[in-house]
């Protein structure tokens, strides 16, 4: 079982999750994460760090945001792995929160 980034992280895309990752699974989108499924190891480490509590379990994804679990195997394979910290991006405190942003989602 992976995690998983969730919708909450667009336009956010806070890194501190990024951070505490042992084994580098996260990848960057031009305004998301994405969590490789075959890198995560289950470790729990991101999921308490992120300020947008956007990352959940894989088997504790909410039900709308379901569509998350194949949107982050399919992006990492293509986006580039993040291992540093960022800055989150402008104007992330105002998002952070806003529903209804998949359709926001660059890639």
């Amino acid at each position: 079982m992976a995690f998983v980034v969730t919708e909450n992280c667009i336009k956010c895309k806070f890194t501190d999750c990024v951070d505490v990752c042992p084994v580098d699974c996260f990848h960057e989108g031009p305004n998301f994460l994405v969590i490789d499924p075959d890198e995560c190891i289950d470790c729990t480490l991101c999921e308490p760090e992120c300020p947008a509590n956007a990352i959940f379990a894989e088997d504790e994804v909410p039900e709308n945001q379901q569509q998350f679990i194949q949107l982050n195997a399919e992006l990492s394979k293509t986006w580039p792995s993040i291992t540093e910290v960022k800055e989150g991006l402008p104007n992330a405190d105002e998002w952070n929160g806003k529903e209804g942003k998949l359709n926001l989602l660059e890639r």
